[in-house]
């Protein structure tokens, strides 16, 4: 599902609402998850699952079209961590 599903779909199921303001509260949840991962908070989202960040140490990589050696800087990697009723419905039975 990509992010305009998302709004269609939400706007679907609550006709009272605005599409263009489904489309902002959506916005506005994906950009708070993302300053709050910014500043290296975990998100939790209870039942679904949470998101984190991970850090990377600079390493030496290579160039897979060259072989040669590429120096990597340390960076900080997105990481999310399935939520237990995710993964129970997931893997349900039936």
């Amino acid at each position: 599902m990509i992010r305009s599903e998302l709004i269609q779909r939400i706007s679907e199921e609550n006709p009272h609402l605005y599409q263009r303001d489904v489309e902002k509260i959506v916005s506005t949840v994906f950009n708070e998850i993302i300053r709050a991962m910014a500043r290296g908070d975990r998100v939790e989202l209870r039942g679904f699952g949470a998101f984190s960040t991970k850090h990377r140490d600079a390493r030496t990589g290579r160039n897979p079209r060259t072989g040669e050696s590429v120096a990597v800087d340390a960076k900080a990697v997105p990481f999310f961590k399935a939520g237990k009723g995710l993964r129970e419905r997931l893997n349900e039975e039936g």
